[in-house]
């Protein structure tokens, strides 16, 4: 996977042969590298379309044969494995819904060992970088000794623009752990919405990511599955031609700033979101202080606070006046709302 970048694309779901047909030989064109079609779809409710299983395997053949793109599916038992085999696929991808699973992702690990078929990963669900990083000890543990990553977001609570909220600072710290995996991003489960997919896109870019896997369909508004994310192959073809222009139009300097910026971007969002929950913790102690009768202030408290805080920036390098201020400001605020 030498091309730059690397771009895997296709429906979220094979539905029919013809609809297979006509997004690959659209798709190939536009940029594509690779075709990518769900068979086995894990839904939330039974009696929800769920792929059409085994018999898109020929459709998946005869779109290779036809553009000679490299095709895939998404596996998520060892049956899948075996029928995928069978097949002559070129890869496969592990599920938001799979890795988590230790016991699935062994048996499927197993059952992909010595097959040399590319496999990618991806990120679970939950935010648990542990079982991420676990999913391909065990692939690497069965002699899949370079499984791709694929991050497409993570499910949260939290108020976030599209689906799944993009945290990237935790694929940075996979490609930190793993610098010798190739890792695409997945803007169409982070978007939820078409219209979310390119700046997504030409974030993950601008991290520095090997490629995308984007979902496409030759008719996205009678899809069976995520009709709103999977976009047409006209929009695909100007998504990828816009990338290409704007890394042809980079040099290594302002690249390599726009990385730090956007890792910048996203921990001032992460130190929001936890001064938030501290604050909401605040407003907790100050109602249980009224109810029992207790002052606001205490001074012992703020001094062992602030004595373990300096304690712990010393080892992380950072300057003893700067945490003081940062503290100071804070309790301020807490004593305020209280």
């Amino acid at each position: 996977m030498s091309l730059s970048p690397y771009i895997i694309s296709g429906p979220c779901s094979a539905e029919s042969e013809r609809q297979i047909l006509d997004t690959a030989l659209s798709v190939a064109p536009a940029g594509a590298n690779a075709f990518r079609a769900g068979l086995w779809k894990p839904r939330t409710h039974p009696g929800m379309f769920e792929g059409v299983g085994d018999k898109g395997l020929a459709w998946l053949k005869k779109a290779r044969s036809e553009t000679g793109l490299p095709i895939g599916t998404e596996v998520a038992s060892r049956r899948h494995v075996e029928a995928v085999l069978d097949a002559g696929l070129d890869f496969v991808w592990i599920g938001a819904r799979t890795t988590p699973n230790p016991f699935m992702v062994q048996e499927i690990a197993e059952s992909l060992s010595g097959s040399g078929l590319k496999v990618w990963i991806k990120n679970p669900v939950s935010q648990d970088i542990e079982l991420w990083a676990g999913a391909v000890e065990r692939l690497q543990a069965c002699g899949i000794t370079d499984p791709g990553l694929i991050f497409r977001g993570f499910q949260t609570f939290d108020n976030v623009s599209g689906r799944n909220a993009a945290r990237w600072m935790q694929a940075i710290e996979m490609r930190t752990r793993f610098p010798q995996l190739q890792m695409l991003c997945d803007p169409s489960h982070m978007a939820g919405d078409t219209a979310l997919v390119p700046s997504l896109a030409a974030r993950a870019m601008n991290l520095g990511m090997d490629g995308l896997m984007i979902e496409a369909h030759c008719c996205p508004q009678e899809a069976l599955s995520d009709s709103n994310q999977q976009l047409t192959p006209a929009q695909l073809a100007e998504l990828i031609d816009n990338i290409k222009l704007r890394r042809g139009n980079s040099d290594a300097v302002s690249e390599r700033l726009s990385v730090l910026r956007d890792n910048i971007d996203e921990l001032d969002a992460r130190l929001l979101e936890i001064l938030s929950s501290r604050m909401r913790l605040s407003d907790e102690i100050g109602m249980l202080k009224r109810e029992c009768g207790m002052p606001i202030i205490q001074p012992e408290r703020w001094d062992r606070v602030m004595k373990k805080a300096l304690s712990d920036a010393s080892g992380l390098g950072l300057q003893e006046d700067f945490v003081k201020s940062v503290f100071r400001f804070i309790h301020e605020a807490s004593v305020n709302r209280q």
